[in-house]
Formats: structure tokens, sequence, C-alpha cells
């Protein structure tokens, strides 16, 4: 169905094109009146009312195909879904993404500054006895 109304849709819209581009100026009346031959299709006076008349069909019928279709294809119309019969992909089920961990310090071997031995006073003198 909507097929159908769109290739009325697309002929109404040639014919509008057509329609309008075949009809002539209103200032084309007054070269014929100087002198000049009349350049309408059907003649000096009888085919603004049939083209005005076509005009008015045509355009008449573009816009009920334009509501006609626009109201097919509102969401919802037929309750389904653009996607429906189009197989879904092979997704692995993705695993929660846990928060990043802040980079571990390299595990270096911690050696002591050398340091210079402090200097020891003397000790003091013990007193032995028999000495």
């Amino acid at each position: 169905m909507a097929t159908f109304i769109v290739v009325i849709h697309l002929t109404a819209c040639v014919a509008l094109i057509a329609i309008v581009l075949l009809q002539t100026g209103k200032g084309a009346e007054m070269g014929a009146a100087f002198g000049g031959a009349s350049q309408t299709l059907f003649g000096g006076s009888g085919g603004g009312s049939f083209m005005s008349k076509l005009t008015t069909g045509a355009a008449i019928v573009f816009m009920i195909t334009c509501l006609l279709l626009s109201f097919m294809h509102r969401p919802g119309f037929h309750n389904r879904s653009v996607m429906t019969g189009i197989p879904a992909a092979e997704q692995p089920q993705a695993k929660p993404q846990e928060p990043p961990q802040p980079a571990a310090p390299e595990a270096r071997p911690v050696q002591p500054e050398a340091q210079s031995p402090a200097p020891q006073a003397p000790a003091p003198a013990k007193n032995v006895p028999g000495q």
C-alpha cells in the first residue's frame, strides 16, 4: 500500500513541476496585444483555465499523498520495529568495568643510604678489681 502511495506521490510531484513550467507568466498577454503571437499551449484564452485547474488538481493530490505518507510512517502505526527480521549480531557479554586501579610503584630494593659511622666517644674506664 505504501509503495502504491509513493508512486502516486512521485507522479503528482513530476506532473506538478511540468504543469507549472508549461504555464506562461502574467505578462505574456501584453506581448500579444502589441502584435506578438500568443505563446500559450492551448490558444489565446482557453489555456489559462485548463492549466489552472490541472495545477490545482495536481497540488491537491500531492498534498493528500504527503499527509498519507506522513501518517503511515509515524512511530507506532504498525506497532513493529524497523529492525524486525534482522538477525542480532553475536556479541560477547561485556563484563562490568571496574574502576581503574592506581599503578603500583615499581618494586625496587630499598638500599640504605651510605652513612659514615658516627664518631664514638671513648668507652669509660672500668674499674676492675685486681688490677
